[in-house]
C-alpha cells in the first residue's frame, strides 16, 4: 500500500510500516508541513496514497469525505502517549492494512482496535 505519513508522525512509525511493505513517503520528507490540511490530502490524492495521520481534523467525513481519497487512516494515542503506545497503535494499523483495503474508507485506529467510518449510502 502506499502511504503518506503526516508531520505529527516520526520517522518510527516510518520504519515500521515500510517494514511490513508499505511505500511509505512523509510529509516532512517533502516539505509539506507547513501546508494546510486540504493542501496535505490533495497531494495524497494525486499520488493515490493514503494518510496516516493523528491530526484529528481528517477523522470529520464532513471535511474530508473518505470515498474521495485512497484512505485515511487517523491514529488514535492515549492522552500522554508512551513510544509503546504508538508502537502497538502502528501495529495494529499494520495489521488491518494486510486484512482490507483501505482504499476509499477512513479509519481510526486505536492499539488493538480499528474502526471503520461507514458512509451512509441515499436511498
Amino acid at each position: 500500500m502506499k502511504l503518506k505519513l503526516d508531520e505529527n508522525l516520526g520517522s518510527y512509525a516510518a520504519d515500521l510500516l515500510q517494514e511490513a511493505g508499505h511505500d511509505v513517503a512523509t510529509v516532512a520528507a517533502e516539505t509539506l508541513a507547513s501546508a494546510s490540511d486540504h493542501e496535505v490530502i490533495d497531494v495524497c490524492r494525486r499520488e493515490r496514497r493514503c494518510l496516516v495521520t493523528l491530526d484529528l481534523d481528517f477523522g470529520n467525513p464532513l471535511l474530508f469525505k473518505p470515498s474521495d481519497y485512497t484512505g485515511i487512516a487517523v491514529l488514535r494515542l492515549s492522552p500522554k502517549p508512551s513510544h509503546r503506545d504508538l508502537l502497538a497503535t502502528v501495529h495494529t494499523l499494520i495489521g488491518g492494512l494486510t486484512q482490507a483495503d483501505i482504499t476509499g474508507n477512513l479509519w481510526i485506529v486505536q492499539a488493538g482496535r480499528l474502526r471503520e467510518y461507514q458512509e451512509e449510502t441515499p436511498g
